[in-house]
């Protein structure tokens, strides 16, 4: 089905590009810096994905509409990205919500990741018609920054972090210094743990330094990669801090709205689209491969029991209280994705079998 959507979108693209290549107005290069490496895959290979994607067919086609993407730090600092797509000084930027949270407030996070949130097709459903792509611009609109956010990528399940020791109850966390992401470091932070949300390229040599103990980042493909693995032992499931993980195209709104015709920005819309569908089935396919051969050199998979589970939910129902409390939009945007899976729950509830209903 992914691989059908995915053909569907890219075949679109090149049919829209053929009918309107050649009707653009000016051309317009998106210089888009992006926050992951991109040798990370379904993490930072989607801006590669789309860019190689336009600019082939875009060449072929005649069309005025480039994009070329630039390694993290190579073009403006990745904790630099908003301020310089809003003021221009950069027109687009590849990036999740998540690591905006310190001019975003707490509810940024809401669109990137929840904990015991939704699973990517729900999450999707939500973001793309239940109104969390709107919220979410609005977020960026009242928090006065001049930019367009386009849905464009989404992995599923993360792990939940690696460990040195095995944890068998909450106390076992206590003390410990993590790098964790998101919503989820404020429910650790909760139990004890200090938790910072490192980049990825700085987790390892924090480890290795023992300025951390433990650390989460994403899904075994990309955390082997940094060579977490090779560090500590015990890697734990489910991430029940990402479920799923959303990411977004950033586009200056003056680019977007003066620059870029209507033809231009549906390419681009229907690039994110595709390569949406396309993270998702890339993350899904590579994962259990890299998990036994980690087995193979010491990884230990564990499973959350039923008291740290219990925990760690106790913990996120305490804070999703208080950040609502601090901030009615928090709380405005947690409640309309509450409801909406509470909506969705009367059909995901019958149509699909429980996962994991025998876990103890």
């Amino acid at each position: 089905m992914l691989k059908k959507l995915i053909s569907i979108c890219v075949a679109s693209l090149v049919s829209l590009f053929l009918t309107v290549g050649t009707s653009f107005a000016a051309p317009v290069l998106l210089k888009v810096p992006v926050w992951f490496p991109t040798a990370l895959p379904a993490l930072g290979t989607n801006g590669p994905w789309i860019a190689e994607r336009v600019n082939e067919i875009a060449k072929s086609a005649g069309s005025e509409l480039q994009i070329k993407i630039y390694e993290p730090g190579k073009l403006i600092p990745g904790k630099e990205m908003l301020e310089a797509v809003s003021k221009g000084q950069v027109n687009a930027g590849y990036t999740t919500a998540g690591y905006n949270t310190g001019v975003l407030g707490a509810k940024g996070a809401i669109f990137s990741a929840v904990p015991f949130g939704p699973e990517a097709s729900e999450y999707l459903a939500w973001t793309w018609y239940g109104g969390g792509e709107k919220l979410r611009q609005r977020t960026y609109d009242e928090a006065g920054f001049n930019l367009k956010t386009i849905t464009c990528g989404i992995i599923a399940p993360e792990t939940s972090g690696w460990f040195r020791n095995e944890i068998k109850k909450p106390k076992d966390l206590e003390g410990l210094r993590m790098r964790f992401f998101g919503l989820g470091a404020k429910v650790m932070t909760k139990l004890g743990v200090s938790a910072s949300q490192l980049p990825g390229g700085e987790i390892v040599p924090a480890l290795q330094k023992g300025a951390i103990d433990a650390a989460e980042y994403s899904m075994p493909e990309m955390d082997t990669r940094l060579g977490i693995n090779k560090i500590l032992k015990f890697n734990y499931y489910p991430g029940w801090h990402q479920q799923s993980t959303l990411f977004e195209l950033i586009i200056n709104k003056d680019t977007w709205n003066n620059e870029m015709n209507a033809g231009q920005r549906t390419i681009i819309d229907l690039a994110c689209r595709a390569v949406t569908a396309d993270a998702l089935a890339l993350g899904e396919y590579n994962q259990f491969s890299v998990m036994k051969e980690n087995e193979k050199v010491g990884t230990v998979h564990k499973y959350w029991n039923k008291k740290m589970l219990k925990a760690y939910r106790e913990a996120w129902d305490e804070v999703v209280v208080e950040l609502g409390a601090e901030d009615p939009k928090f709380k405005e945007i947690m409640d309309n994705l509450n409801t909406f899976r509470a909506n969705y729950a009367y059909w995901s509830d019958l149509a699909y079998f429980p996962r994991n209903a025998d876990r103890k």
